[in-house]
């Protein structure tokens, strides 16, 4: 679970990176806040078309948001 927590970090970098806030990301994701808060808590993993999504969104690559370098 600790993969989880560091990709949520990094969701939630992004986010804030971008002036987002949890509850504009969770409306476009068709999810409440509290469903979204989960996945940068690192509580629930994102399936792949998530990980597009965000990665999208966010401007940044699946390789940031995994810290792959």
């Amino acid at each position: 679970m600790e993969l989880a927590k560091q990709i949520g970090n990094n969701l939630k970098e992004a986010r804030k990176f971008k002036g987002l806030t949890q509850k504009e990301v969770s409306t476009q994701l068709r999810m409440t806040q509290q469903q979204y808060s989960r996945f940068e808590n690192g509580k629930f993993e994102l399936n792949y078309s998530q990980i597009l999504f965000l990665c999208n969104l966010y401007e940044i690559t699946p390789n940031e948001l995994f810290n792959i370098n």
